[in-house]
């Protein structure tokens, strides 16, 4: 996906919070991204308001929060600390 795609150079991995204001379960998943963030190296993140963009609606309109790393959803409604450590782990070394 064309907004999901990171620059020239950039080796870590990207994790995103697709969510939506108001939304109860995307601040439970704030807060385990904040969580994750806090004790592992490359765990960023950024949040997206699924509303912002017609592609994002018609992708996870009925399924935020849906995270994802490096553009790969891993989760969606509910995700672990656990979940986002194993797909951080499993992402692909970078090109050269």
């Amino acid at each position: 996906m064309r907004w999901l795609r990171r620059g020239a150079g950039e080796t870590e991995p990207r994790v995103t919070l697709v969510d939506r204001v108001g939304c109860h379960l995307c601040d439970e998943a704030a807060a385990v991204l904040d969580q994750v963030r806090a004790t592992e190296r490359g765990a960023d993140w950024v949040r997206v308001d699924v509303d912002s963009s017609p592609h994002l609606l018609e992708a996870y309109d009925d399924l935020v929060p849906v995270v994802l790393v490096d553009g790969e959803p891993i989760a969606q409604w509910t995700v672990t600390p656990a979940q986002v450590r194993a797909a951080l782990r499993r992402r692909r070394p970078t090109r050269r």
